[in-house]
């Protein structure tokens, strides 16, 4: 299986240029349509446009990498949650099981305790039809 790299005409900042990549064609233009979102936010920052090529470049860089960081420290506390959420749900299930295993044997020992209650009544039953027998005699 050949991965087909793939090109891609983009707009960015009023220039077409050809992208190309492994990615596909809606990721480029994504991505495209990311960097003129940053360079539009940019322009409207007071003073920018007043900057260097150079500087502007170096501001444009900046703030793409602070969106670069602060994504990454969002992924990592979701990541930090998830792991939470996952120790919390092995611990509830393993209550789980031990209260399964509680169930189980408490069912059991009111299994017993039936069986038990049965025979005593049967007994009761067998004591009092001889207490009658006993008294007639």
């Amino acid at each position: 299986m050949s991965v087909q790299k793939n090109y891609t005409e983009v707009l960015i900042g009023g220039k077409v240029f050809t992208l190309s990549g492994f990615e596909s064609e809606e990721y480029l233009q994504k991505v495209s349509t990311y960097l003129n979102h940053k360079i539009s936010e940019c322009m409207e920052t007071e003073g920018y446009k007043k900057q260097s090529a150079e500087t502007r470049s170096l501001l444009l860089s900046l703030n793409i990498a602070d969106d670069y960081f602060k994504a990454k420290d969002q992924t990592s506390v979701l990541e930090d949650d998830i792991e939470a959420k996952d120790k919390e749900m092995y611990d509830l299930k393993h209550e789980l099981i031990s209260a399964q295993i509680k169930l189980e044997n408490a069912e059991s020992a009111i299994d017993k305790l039936k069986e038990e209650n049965k025979e005593l009544q049967m007994k009761i039953v067998k004591l009092e039809t001889e207490m009658k027998n006993h008294r007639k005699n």
